[in-house]
């Protein structure tokens, strides 16, 4: 196995699954997802990606995908379970998101997380070159940068937290938060999506570890732990090229003739979990029909959700609940033929997705919590024409960058059901100045700046060690 000089560890592998079982290795690009932000900036670089394969049981080797060398973790059934699905998606992600369901806590759980972290921990020690980056990335690997420091303190060692990083009366609840908060501190850099998050993590190592905190960090073991706020972006270049494309600009153009060619398409995608809002913004829209703010088919709603975790009870309650009111919606509202909502539960691919934002008047993003949502920022870099209007969540990462959108507090339903009358009495065929605005921050705050801010920061907290 070659040494690498560059490691990232992540829960996964960005390798499609489906593509993989027929022998076939391309680089996974969900929606907002970790291997879509990633790829950019390693793809044709000398790197190692260190996750699961997918699926339980022995793991086989891969080839070099985009030239990243992958390195596949094995994850047993039981691991899975316990690990995944459990500790990681059934107790640390709830509270992390504001408790939006209540977080679940298991001792076997915990057991199965400290037992993969170690796993994972291993295999980059066994595969970073002498003095390597080593990039861990994520809440299911939290422990990871204390456990490869232990095995290796030659390597430079980074953390970034993709989602939110909860108030200290969350975090308080759980059993085990000195050692996550210990597994963090491993890190020589500790990144965050929003600054609100590195103080949240700082006041909780004051207060749990009785650490001192300065303006570079947290002072641990004789070291500092560098933290900082390094808001995630997108590969804004490719999403512009691709909403250019005659093919692109033909398929959305089709797309609105086959909704019946609406006056107005508002669309979401989203990962389908109960952090992104979909049944408030689906009770919005349906309150607007009742009282008659909205019609259909003059307008539309496309909903699209990406199924995910559809093994854990919590995801598939979610589901049915969604889809209950997809179906009353269109029964009500709808006619022969013609619905009033279009409901896809589906993975579209690059190409797709740019063809939709270009069909869309209105992109509605309201998550409860998030933290960043690239689907904002996809849709901002794909309305090259300036057009179209953004109605966003304040409860997302984007919001503090994306101030021209029309921001919205998505648990506020009545003032959903206004903003988004808003962001629809806009002009969406004329180029507007928020448009442009929100389009020139993301030419300059893109994917590749964020990776050189961020390892930048990686190496001056390693300076002089």
């Amino acid at each position: 196995m070659r040494d690498a000089s560059l490691v990232v560890v992540a829960s996964r592998l960005p390798v499609n699954d489906a593509a993989a079982s027929e022998g076939v290795f391309e680089w996974r690009r969900s929606p907002g997802g970790l291997g879509g932000a990633l790829h950019p900036v390693l793809s044709n670089k000398p790197a190692t990606w260190i996750g699961w394969g997918g699926t339980p049981g022995p793991s086989r080797e891969l080839p070099d995908v985009d030239g990243v060398h992958m390195v596949p973790v094995e994850l047993s059934e039981e691991d899975f379970r316990d690990h995944y699905e459990g500790f990681a998606n059934s107790t640390l992600w709830p509270l992390y998101h504001d408790a939006v369901e209540p977080a679940v806590h298991h001792r076997r759980w915990w057991e199965a997380y400290q037992r993969v972290n170690q796993r994972y921990a291993d295999a980059a020690a066994r595969v970073a070159a002498h003095g390597a980056v080593v990039w861990v990335q994520d809440y299911h690997l939290q422990l990871v940068p204390a456990m490869l420091r232990a095995q290796r303190p030659d390597l430079r060692i980074g953390f970034f937290l993709h989602v939110p990083f909860p108030p200290p009366e969350l975090f308080m609840q759980l059993p085990r938060r000195a050692e996550l908060l210990r597994g963090m501190l491993g890190a020589d850099l500790i990144g965050f999506q929003r600054v609100h998050a590195v103080h949240n993590f700082h006041q909780l190592t004051a207060k749990v570890l009785g650490a001192t905190v300065n303006e570079r960090g947290v002072e641990i073991d004789g070291r500092t732990a560098c933290t900082g706020a390094f808001p995630v972006s997108i590969d804004t270049a490719e999403m512009e090229a691709l909403a250019r494309r005659e093919d692109v600009v033909r398929q959305a153009a089709k797309l609105r003739a086959d909704l019946g060619s609406p006056q107005r398409v508002i669309l979401s995608v989203d990962r389908l979990d109960y952090t992104k809002g979909i049944e408030h913004r689906l009770k919005a829209y349906r309150e607007l029909l009742a009282d008659g703010r909205l019609k259909a088919p003059e307008t539309v709603l496309v909903q699209v959700a990406v199924p995910s975790r559809e093994r854990v009870e919590q995801y598939r309650q979610l589901r049915d609940r969604v889809e209950r009111e997809v179906g009353r919606i269109n029964g009500d509202f709808g006619r022969l033929g013609v619905a009033a909502v279009h409901y896809l539960s589906q993975v579209f691919d690059r190409t797709e997705l740019a063809a939709l934002y270009r069909a869309a008047d209105v992109m509605a993003v309201t998550p409860l919590r998030d933290g960043m949502n690239l689907v904002a920022k996809e849709y901002v870099a794909a309305r090259v024409d300036e057009c179209g209007a953004l109605l966003l969540s304040e409860f997302a990462g984007a919001a503090a960058e994306l101030t021209q959108a029309y921001l919205v507090n998505p648990h506020d339903v009545e003032g959903l059901k206004d903003t988004l009358i808003a962001a629809l009495e806009a002009d969406s065929t004329e180029p507007n100045e928020a448009m442009a605005q929100m389009r020139a921050h993301l030419r300059e705050h893109d994917i590749q700046a964020w990776a050189r801010s961020y390892l930048t920061a990686l190496g001056a907290a390693c300076a002089g060690r």
